[in-house]
């Protein structure tokens, strides 16, 4: 019996297979792109260790403190949190409580779910709106750190730019939930 009649007859069609492997693509592709942002991520928390480490070594032994320091620690923070936020998502490297929930029915926690990545889609969303609207307003305005003068808006950017994969994440997840919700 041909591939297409052994799914009509198991309640699928060509759409639900379809659709599954777009997803699959479609993850594996939101995952490599995680992974690259996590990157910078850590490129961003190496800056911050070797800026702190110059910082407090020459702090000590040669009574010589690196200027700018706390402004490049606060923004390397900054990209090094953002930057790898989608991987911890996709790792399941977040809050998340579920104790309560695990004692539901299969299809009330794919309902919860649901409503979760909705609202974690919509959070991160607007996050991104605002992030752009505050990088804008920084680049007009012309502001930067108190010390070394390094311009903000670049910053507040990318972060934005980061807020992206975990919007795509949240997607998939309200997808799956979605599914989840319609099996029988």
């Amino acid at each position: 019996m041909p591939a297409g009649e052994v799914l009509k007859e198991q309640g699928q069609g060509f759409n639900s297979v379809k659709l599954t492997t777009r997803l699959d693509k479609f993850e594996k592709f939101v995952s490599r792109l995680s992974g690259w942002f996590e990157w910078i991520g850590i490129a961003g928390l190496l800056m911050m260790m070797l800026v702190t480490s110059i910082d407090v070594v020459g702090g000590k032994l040669f009574t010589w403190r690196l200027l700018g320091a706390i402004d490049i620690v606060m923004l390397s923070q900054i990209v090094a949190i953002a930057f790898a936020c989608a991987c911890a998502l996709i790792v399941g490297r977040h809050v998340r409580v579920e104790f309560f929930i695990t004692r539901l029915p299969q299809r009330t926690q794919a309902v919860i779910n649901s409503i979760i990545s909705i609202l974690g889609l919509g959070l991160f969303i607007i996050i991104i709106w605002r992030l752009t609207v505050l990088g804008y307003s920084f680049q007009a305005w012309g502001v930067t750190t108190a010390t070394i003068y390094i311009p903000l808006y670049p910053f507040a950017y990318g972060v934005a730019l980061a807020s992206i994969p975990v919007c795509l994440v949240f997607f998939i997840e309200l997808i799956k939930s979605l599914g989840q919700v319609a099996k029988r």
